[in-house]
């Protein structure tokens, strides 16, 4: 309880010390230094304290990861100050005198969300580890580390950078980092960094006022303002154009934005998740990204692996799609077969999980017999239009020793591949080479490899 009037405290401490364990505060400063140090499940937070008021603790709490439920006790007639409360995060309020049943209810229904939100914690955790997160899974250690660590950092405020390639599902992972945060109930704005031109990117993110450009025939807010007390998540944050940069850093740094033709800024509360497929340190390194900037959205950064590193993960995501599609399309489909999951799940997948999906839902819907095949999956994915074996005496027709050579080996590895399903390390292992010798003869000689590892 933080109330500056003993004679208060004293009466709040008789309701509740003969089953909860009480702590007392006289003021903000006073409850922060308690605050440190004591776990508490919720607070009885009086509005007029000495120095600062009620409500700034109140912001400080309800931007913390695992925050207590706040009560908001004001004077009577202060419904202004109680709706802002309640916009802040408060839990309930209640105005002076009040019925100390009521406080009571009050306070037990408080108790209870604090133990459910435990227990959600608690079992979104368990899923993590045991590899779902939101709408993504993957059961291999890669994905139940980055479950866990996003699970973690979702209900904080620190900016997140996640890397990784198109179709991996950055995406996904952001949006349920919002759903998880404490920003929940604000808005989760998406920008595609890479789909407006240098000229509109400005007024796209920060807004412009009546007259700043031609046509702009009345002011319109920006995507920051949007998300004002939400998520905005900045997609292909690699191609941020450099005129940008600056203010976008402003922005991260000091919550300030400032429209197009604007005179004074606009205060906006955003939390940033930002996404890339390129390399930012390096890009970075070539003057091509702001320094600053880049350490400023790296707050924790998310690597998503891509789906050939995961291969144990496609049988998983393709038999989860594939109970998807009757209840979209027609209750009684083909059913798949071992040798089409083997087939899929040797596949190379370049457009990773995103690819993966629509794989699915073509070999669901075009498929013509009661089961789906190898031979479906070769068509769907075109495999079966890689070129045709080189003719063996190739090779003897060629002008020159070195050009017969190559053809030789080329036409060799790539057989041998075939024979292995595309898998270097076993390919390499059969043919009696170091692995990273045959991925550097497969670079150099050009090699379409069928089904990579």
């Amino acid at each position: 309880m933080v109330d500056d009037e003993a004679n208060v405290r004293y009466a709040l401490r008789r309701v509740f010390e003969a089953a909860h364990r009480v702590l007392e505060a006289v003021s903000v400063a006073e409850a922060r230094e308690k605050l440190q140090t004591e776990l508490v499940d919720v607070v009885l937070l009086d509005y007029n304290l000495p120095g600062e008021d009620g409500l700034v603790l109140l912001r400080a709490l309800c931007s913390e990861a695992y925050a207590p439920a706040v009560v908001m006790i004001t004077a009577h007639g202060s419904e202004r100050l109680a709706v802002e409360a309640m916009k802040i995060g408060a839990y309930d309020y209640l105005a002076k005198p009040y019925d100390l049943d009521e406080l009571r209810l009050v306070v037990s229904r408080a108790l209870e969300r604090q133990q459910l939100q435990s227990e959600v914690r608690d079992l979104r955790e368990l899923l993590a580890a045991e590899g779902q997160f939101g709408r993504m899974i993957g059961t291999t250690r890669e994905m139940r580390e980055l479950f866990l660590t996003a699970a973690r950092v979702a209900p904080t405020d620190l900016p997140v950078l996640l890397l990784g390639e198109s179709g991996t599902g950055k995406d996904l992972l952001a949006q349920e980092i919002h759903l998880r945060s404490l920003r929940a109930r604000g808005q989760f704005v998406a920008v595609n960094c890479a789909a407006f031109p240098e000229t509109l990117v400005e007024s796209e993110l920060f807004g412009y006022e009546r007259g700043a450009f031609t046509g702009a025939v009345r002011a319109r807010q920006g995507k920051f303002e949007v998300a004002h007390r939400g998520t905005l998540f900045l997609d292909e944050i690699g191609v941020m154009q450099p005129v940008a940069q600056p203010k976008l850093l402003r922005a991260a740094e000091e919550g300030l934005i400032q429209r197009l033709g604007g005179a004074l800024p606009v205060r906006v509360d955003v939390r940033l998740i930002s996404a890339t497929n390129c390399d930012l340190e390096e890009a970075v390194n070539k003057g091509e990204f702001r320094e600053d900037l880049y350490y400023r959205l790296a707050g924790v950064v998310l690597r998503l692996p891509p789906l050939r590193e995961r291969r144990d993960d496609i049988l998983l995501l393709a038999e989860r799609f594939w109970a998807d599609l009757p209840r979209k399309y027609r209750p009684e489909g083909p059913k798949l077969t071992q040798e089409a999951l083997l087939r899929l799940r040797a596949a190379p997948w370049p457009g990773n999980v995103r690819q993966l999906r629509n794989a699915m839902e073509k070999l669901f819907v075009l498929s013509r017999g009661d089961s789906v095949t190898a031979a479906d999956v070769d068509v769907i994915l075109g495999l079966d239009r890689q070129p045709a074996p080189l003719p063996e005496e190739a090779p003897f027709a060629a002008p020159e020793l070195r050009q017969a050579s190559r053809m030789f080996e080329a036409e060799y590895l790539r057989r041998k591949l075939r024979e292995h399903a595309g898998n270097v390390t076993r390919c390499a292992a059969a043919i009696g080479i170091e692995r990273q010798t045959l991925q550097e003869k497969i670079r150099k000689l050009g090699i379409s490899r069928l089904q990579p590892e």
